[in-house]
């Protein structure tokens, strides 16, 4: 269906519920390290590590790598409840300390579309046309995407969801169930029931 990127998450249960999210949308999800957790923290696996079966997760060491495994792989299709229980969990390697390393991601050639969401997007998410095999990048809690990520892609692919001003920005875990389901609505809710 959808491949979601969560961008060096921070908070365990924001991710358990996407976990939870995927797995019931038909979504993969892509963490990209460093986190601000191991996949076995207790306060991940409470919020959603028991959907962990039934999701596609993947660890990538920088999103450079994330896009690459992306770019290699063919749209995912819409029929994505047998294909994702069988997707690899690649272990976080906590002694790692490494700096991200971004892919130039206005060079990124794959079959796929790329959209960064933030507040500081300019296009709202429910202006855009979403196709299966869609990458859906999102920030970290407390800091959102890295300027480099971000404004490498055109205008049109830095989306933002509406909201009222002065507010602070959305919850994370909110945020992508708000994009996920207007995506999959817009395919009539294709594969689910």
């Amino acid at each position: 269906m959808f491949e979601v990127v969560l961008h060096e998450p921070e908070i365990p249960p924001n991710t358990g519920n996407i976990i939870r999210l995927c797995a019931n949308s038909g979504c993969r999800l892509h963490l990209i390290e460093p986190m601000g957790f191991t996949l076995d923290d207790a306060r991940l696996r409470r919020a959603g590590l028991d959907y962990h079966e039934y999701a596609g997760v993947l660890v990538h060491p920088d999103l450079s790598a994330c896009l690459s495994f992306l770019e290699s792989q063919k749209s995912t299709p819409l029929d994505t409840q047998k294909a994702l229980p069988d997707a690899q969990t690649t272990p976080l390697d906590t002694q790692a300390a490494r700096e991200p390393k971004y892919l130039d991601v206005q060079n990124f050639q794959g079959a796929r579309r790329v959209f960064a969401f933030s507040t500081r997007g300019s296009q709202r998410h429910d202006q855009i046309c979403w196709r299966p095999g869609d990458i859906m990048i999102f920030g970290a809690e407390t800091r959102g995407l890295p300027e480099d990520v971000l404004f490498a892609l055109a205008e049109g692919q830095r989306v933002r969801l509406p909201m009222r001003p002065h507010n602070r920005s959305l919850n994370l875990s909110n945020a992508v169930a708000v994009a996920v389901f207007e995506a999959w609505r817009q395919l009539d809710f294709a594969g689910g029931c």
